[in-house]
């Protein structure tokens, strides 16, 4: 683990890979002294967001580096669960079908049988980066599309690499697209913008149709 300043309020983590960088944001989620404001993780880092005034740069350091990442260690406090419904007919189906040597309703049922766990929030707000949970069995990891589609839906459901994302609204985008869901990803007006943050699990369900008649 590295810490380098990020700012005049702030500390960014290095890992050596995601595993050690949910280990960490998990520890410090449930043990962060005062002065720690925010937690974000990334793929190999975390943001340590601080108010000085309670606890400076160098004390935050010290902190940080007397409690390391527990190995295996990606519990996180007071988890919780989102179910989200999916239409298994993306664009991609048949590609992620022929990769992994099944049919395309093998890979819709590998897919939701996973137990998901969102590791980081990215790219745009509420895209969720989910991996399976600590628990719970993986898939074959699928390569990116070679060349990225100029819009992709709202609500697609992809892989990308050992990744499931949700797009919360249209933009480029290069993973395989599997399913939709009309799930709302982010909702400025809502409490809590974002459907899925780092440590919730989520769990796919698969249906023949979305709610309105939508297949």
């Amino acid at each position: 683990m590295r810490v380098l300043p990020c700012g005049d309020r702030a500390l960014l983590a290095e890992f050596e890979g995601l595993a050690a960088a949910r280990a960490a944001h998990a520890r410090w989620r449930r043990e962060a002294p005062a002065g720690v404001v925010e937690l974000v993780p990334a793929a190999r880092t975390v943001l340590v967001r601080l108010d000085t005034a309670v606890l400076g740069l160098g004390a935050a350091e010290t902190w940080l580096l007397a409690h390391p990442p527990i190995a295996n260690d990606t519990a996180p406090m007071a988890a919780r669960t989102v179910t989200i419904a999916v239409a298994y007919e993306g664009a991609d189906l048949d590609a992620v079908a022929a990769a992994w040597g099944c049919s395309p309703e093998a890979v819709a049922a590998r897919h939701a049988a996973v137990d998901w766990v969102c590791a980081f929030v990215g790219f745009a707000p509420g895209f969720p980066y989910l991996v399976p949970s600590s628990d719970g069995a993986g898939l074959p990891p699928v390569p990116r599309r070679a060349t990225s589609r100029p819009r992709v839906a709202a609500g697609s459901v992809a892989l990308a690499a050992e990744y499931c994302g949700i797009y919360p609204r249209e933009s480029p985008g290069g993973w395989q697209l599997i399913g939709r869901t009309d799930a709302v990803l982010w909702d400025a007006d809502r409490a809590e913008p974002a459907l899925v943050t780092p440590g919730t699990r989520v769990r796919f369900t698969a249906v023949r149709q979305l709610p309105g008649g939508a297949p």
